[in-house]
């Protein structure tokens, strides 16, 4: 069901009934002030430098209000701050503190701080209960709002607000979308290593709201997102071979994709949700297959006495690449996704006997990441998708799986360091910078992004 989009007072919110799936609204802003920000702030990896950015405690409505106010204010705060791209300025230094966000802040102030922008908003509980959440991003040199919004939501949404609001303000500063209104769905592990429990558990994107899908009484692996982020699909081992399923998050219903004769691996849904494509192993090889979700017609996409494996659509839907060991070591390849000749992409140039595996495509296209391993490491990297410009990101031993954010800004993979230990999900910054640990309730590992909510939300 899709949502309306009102204007008021100039501002346009959104109104949400029960979950807040819904965020399709675009931030008014004049292009000469979208200018204002983007023309002085630079992204790439070279000579970086974070965004200076003041975000005031959000003003409560009442005193009810008070501790949703400060959860929002703390969780946009953490957003951007852990994306490494802004650099938040300690409360403590702040000059003017803003008690009415319908006022302009005295820039002055600001500027003194070295601050470039500066977000201020407030949280109102309203007579029907929801919570009205208003903010306003400002360009402190030139003394413009480079943004101005409000939403109304029920008050357990509160954190999407938040996650909402600091991707309206990431977009703004740096031309880019932001991936803070997402999710993860990744294999959460409990219990000694030779009796690990796993359950399939999804998150928001910086580690809250943990849910658990599954019970882990079956071994599950390679969760994967549709385009819409309302189903995932996985793989099982129960009782005999593996097997495909498809869940529904909302419902918590799931099916199985088909039965194979044998054992089916890594699936991963088409751009447009409608076909599923996945590893099927006969005898002592594996090819690709595709199954199409309507019909559950199933083609056959790959012939060969290899294994080849871990196949991911381009964002466009017409190539796939994959893993195989056809040449005799595991490499990425790069095909029509309707089969034929594939080309292999990844030779590196410091290691001969280096072989890659779980690569997937970047929501934007430029990139494909892939686990690299060679040399006693394994390494997490990016490459384009003809081969050209790898760059590793990371490496230590066992990384593994990586994921795109949804603006393919940032990789999440898992990392295992061996013995009685167990694996922990990490993200870096596709140029290798801002390498962190992505908190978790236990050993977490084969984690999946799903795609921005608020860009899917009516799908």
């Amino acid at each position: 069901m899709r949502r309306k989009l009102t204007q008021v007072h100039k501002m346009p919110f959104l109104t949400r009934r029960g979950f807040i799936a819904a965020a399709g609204s675009t931030v008014t802003l004049l292009a000469g002030r979208a200018a204002i920000a983007q023309g002085r702030i630079q992204v790439g990896p070279g000579g970086f430098q974070p965004i200076s950015i003041a975000i005031t405690n959000f003003v409560p409505g009442s005193p009810a209000d008070g501790d949703v106010s400060n959860g929002v204010t703390q969780v946009i705060t953490n957003n951007l701050k852990r994306s490494g791209l802004f650099a938040p300025i300690d409360q403590a230094a702040f000059i003017e503190r803003i008690s009415n966000i319908d006022v302009a802040p005295q820039f002055q102030n600001w500027k003194t701080l070295n601050a470039q922008a500066l977000v201020t908003g407030r949280m109102t509980r309203q007579p029907d209960g929801r919570l009205k959440a208003e903010f306003r991003l400002w360009d402190v040199l030139s003394g413009q709002q480079l943004a101005g919004q409000q939403y109304f939501t029920s008050p357990e949404y509160w954190r999407r607000i938040a996650h909402i609001i600091s991707d309206q303000i990431y977009e703004q500063m740096t031309g880019e979308k932001g991936y803070f209104d997402s999710r993860v769905v990744f294999v959460d592990e409990t219990g000694p290593k030779e009796r690990r429990v796993k359950r399939l558990a999804m998150m928001d994107q910086d580690g809250a709201n943990v849910r658990y899908l599954t019970r882990g009484s079956d071994l599950v692996l390679t969760p994967r997102f549709s385009p819409n982020s309302q189903e995932i699909t996985y793989m099982e081992f129960g009782q005999g071979d593996p097997k495909v399923y498809l869940f529904n998050i909302e419902t918590g219903q799931r099916e199985i994709v088909g039965n194979f004769p044998g054992m089916t691996f890594a699936p991963r849904f088409s751009p447009d949700g409608q076909r599923v494509i996945m590893s099927l192993q006969q005898g002592g090889n594996s090819n690709l297959f595709v199954m199409d979700l309507r019909s559950r017609s199933t083609t056959r996409l790959t012939d060969t006495p290899a294994i080849d494996t871990s196949p991911s659509y381009s964002p466009d839907g017409t190539r796939i690449c994959f893993e195989s060991d056809r040449g005799g070591r595991s490499q990425i390849y790069v095909m029509a996704a309707g089969g034929g000749q594939a080309q292999r992409i990844s030779f590196s140039k410091d290691d001969n006997n280096a072989t890659y595996s779980t690569p997937v495509w970047s929501p934007k296209g430029d990139y494909i990441a892939f686990t690299r391993q060679g040399g006693g490491q394994f390494s997490i990297g990016v490459m384009k998708p003809d081969g050209t410009g790898e760059r590793l990101l990371t490496s230590g031993y066992h990384n593994e799986g990586p994921t795109f954010s949804p603006n393919g800004r940032v990789l999440m993979f898992f990392r295992d360091p061996g013995g009685n230990a167990g694996p922990s999900l990490y993200s870096v910054d596709i140029s290798g910078r801002n390498e962190l640990k992505v908190p978790t309730p236990g050993f977490a590992s084969d984690p999946a992004w799903s795609p921005l909510l608020s860009a899917t939300a009516g799908q």
